[in-house]
Parts: structure tokens; C-alpha cells; sequence
């Protein structure tokens, strides 16, 4: 996992802005920038899939709990 600072520095060397990144992994431009501004790490949603992309959080592969059938799902 990196910091958010090495994050920002990566897009500085690597000349591709965030936006570009952005649209180029179909997410919002805004949200990223929204992510990446944070004081939190998010953990679900967009947010959540945004921060494992750039490397923030680790993905996890946790079954579903399905509230209907109070089981697991894979």
C-alpha cells in the first residue's frame, strides 16, 4: 500500500494527470480528486474501489452476507 503523497508524486513522474487516470478507469474525475483529499481511507462504494486501484487498500475477497437467506455468498 502507498500514501497518498506517493500517489500525487507517481502522477507528477509519470506525466498522466489525475483526471486522465481517472476517465481512463471509468471513474469520476471528481472522485478521485475527492479520494485522494481525504483524511479517510473510504471503504465502500466507488470510493472504496477507487483507493484499492490506486493502491491506498488492499482488496480483500470477503463472501456477501445475503440478509434474505442469512448465508454467505461467494
Amino acid at each position: 500500500m502507498v500514501d497518498k503523497n506517493e500517489i500525487r508524486r507517481k502522477f507528477e513522474l509519470s506525466g498522466l494527470s489525475i483526471a486522465d487516470w481517472a476517465r481512463q478507469n471509468n471513474f469520476s474525475p471528481d472522485l478521485v480528486y475527492s479520494v485522494l483529499k481525504s483524511k479517510h481511507i473510504p471503504i465502500r462504494g466507488e470510493s472504496h474501489k477507487i483507493a484499492v486501484k490506486l493502491g491506498l487498500k488492499e482488496e480483500v475477497n470477503v463472501p456477501i452476507f445475503n440478509f434474505d437467506t442469512n448465508k454467505e455468498t461467494n
